[in-house]
């Protein structure tokens, strides 16, 4: 329990609510919590409990009295969590009160009390005591209120105890609560923390240029709360790129919500984002939140955007520029505080001058632009993937690392992967699967395609004649794809073939491979 404790939420407790109800039937005494500086919680400030005797009625409706009530409830905190166990105490204007110290683990944080009595033991001298403060107090009231004395609940000793259990009872379901809540808050936190080093920059893979300049990129954005439309084909991880962006920023511990805008129909996806009220539509039996209030805080992530139609367009603008939203058959308007991140494989500027897209959405969600290469276009990252779904795989499944041998390995990296990192992924923990207890993995395990693909990548090579003029056609070959696939980046595509970039440099030469001669 901490100083934001959310103290009504105990008057929620059916227990805390029926004690104080029994309580209330059974002594006529009033139940109030006092947090670790000794404030009245739990009740309209400025207010305690609604007295159920008149005479405390009159002393709290009194500005002096009310003083008087307040500064013997911090008095009575700071008492009780120093016992440490409940205590009965004689207040100022002669009552009996018992108090009970709230205890989470090692902290004692506030305490509950029960005043508005009087001890057996004591009675005539507290009565004494009582008109005597009535008369300095409320003198116009004196007469009326020393006729009501006789109404006070006097408890004996044994009642006592029975009134020192019961407010025990409350705060062992107050101290209850909050554990759950607190263990709850723990686990949040928790996830939140792994999510976010799941996450992470450091554990993104990928040490090729195109990936750092997009690392570099997100880091940028991830704390705003501007939208982002990230652009890839299918299987390059667009999703994990928008969970970084998430999970790295200050919304990190709200939610992240995802939804394939292209697995709806327009009816389906408008009451799964917006939500609908019950009878809007045939099946609609009950409300439903969308996705947008679920989301509230958070961010929510629209994968495939390029498949929504002109008129949910329209609808989700409305949502991005005024975070308004109304759901399915209601006429009311809703706001929700959520970040918009979208992804998508097509073409959006060209879907917008082919008018299947509308224009102002398209500006609207391309504020920032994130592009996710495709693993053709960063080689030199297959290796280090690679290397992460074997380890990956031998975490999950309990048993030592894999190693690829050299010639599996050239084959992967020959593969085009139309599929992207995906399809990598799929291909190792198949590869991993095949080889059973092997440790090295070979290419005889590995799928049909990519052994038919790499048989068959330079079909024009000569098989016949001499070795030497074979070999220099396969240099050739090798440097110019190798040149087209680097962006013509000599010293990359150097370190990639093991030569020293002079090498390359004579064999780009005397092969004319300059990129002004063959362009």
């Amino acid at each position: 329990m901490s100083d934001n404790t959310e103290w009504q939420d105990f008057e929620k407790l059916i227990v805390v609510r029926r004690l104080r109800e029994v309580i209330g039937k059974w002594f006529h005494i009033q139940i109030n919590f006092t947090d670790a500086k000794g404030f009245l919680r739990g009740v309209p400030e400025g207010k305690f409990f609604n007295p159920l005797n008149p005479i405390s009625q009159a002393i709290t409706n009194d500005d002096k009295g009310f003083g008087d009530c307040v500064a013997e409830a911090r008095k009575t905190t700071v008492d009780t969590m120093g016992a440490k166990s409940p205590r009965t105490y004689r207040c100022k204007s002669g009552f009996s009160a018992v108090s009970v110290p709230i205890k989470v683990g090692s902290r004692y944080l506030g305490c509950v009390f029960g005043d508005g009595f009087i001890l057996k033991e004591s009675e005539a001298e507290q009565k004494s005591r009582i008109e005597n403060y009535i008369g300095r107090l409320l003198p116009k009231q004196e007469k009326e209120l020393k006729a009501k004395i006789a109404e006070i609940p006097v408890l004996n000793e044994k009642e006592v105890g029975y009134l020192t259990e019961l407010i025990t009872i409350v705060v062992d379901e107050m101290v209850s609560m909050q554990k759950s809540v607190s263990d709850q808050s723990h686990k949040v936190n928790q996830l939140s923390a792994e999510l976010g080093t799941r996450f992470g920059f450091a554990n993104m893979v990928g040490k090729s240029s195109a990936m750092q300049g997009l690392y570099s990129l997100v880091e940028r954005v991830c704390d705003s709360d501007t939208t982002v439309l990230i652009n890839g084909a299918n299987g390059t991880g667009k999703e994990l790129i928008a969970k970084a962006l998430h999970y790295n920023s200050k919304r990190k511990k709200s939610k992240f919500i995802t939804v394939n805008c292209g697995a709806f129909n327009e009816n389906l996806l408008e009451s799964e984002l917006f939500g609908h009220v019950k009878g809007a539509f045939t099946g609609a039996a009950k409300d439903k939140v969308g996705l947008f209030e679920a989301a509230d805080g958070g961010t929510l992530f629209l994968d495939e955007v390029g498949d929504t139609s002109m008129s949910m367009q329209v609808k989700l603008l409305r949502v991005l520029q005024e975070g308004t939203f109304t759901p399915v058959g209601s006429t009311q308007v809703k706001k929700a505080n959520v970040r918009v991140l979208a992804a998508t494989n097509k073409n959006l500027e060209k879907m917008v001058q082919e008018g299947t897209f509308r224009e102002d959405m398209f500006y609207r969600l391309n504020v920032i632009n994130l592009v996710v290469p495709s693993l053709k276009d960063r080689k030199e990252d297959i290796p280090l993937l690679i290397n992460h779904f074997l380890e990956r795989y031998a975490k999950n499944s309990n048993k030592p690392v894999k190693v690829v041998n050299k010639d599996c390995m050239t084959r992967l990296m020959d593969h085009e992967w139309p599929g992207n990192v995906r399809e990598l992924e799929n291909e190792v923990e198949r590869l991993c699967v095949l080889a059973g207890d092997d440790k090295e993995i070979t290419s005889d395990f590995l799928s049909g395609r990519i052994q038919e693909k790499t048989n068959t990548q330079y079909p024009g090579l000569r098989v016949h004649g001499r070795l030497k003029d074979a070999l220099e056609q396969l240099e050739k070959q090798l440097i110019r794809e190798g040149l087209e696939r680097t962006g013509w980046n000599k010293s990359r595509l150097a370190k990639e073939l093991g030569i020293s970039r002079a090498g390359l440099i004579m064999k780009v030469e005397k092969y004319a491979l300059e990129k002004r001669k063959i362009s």
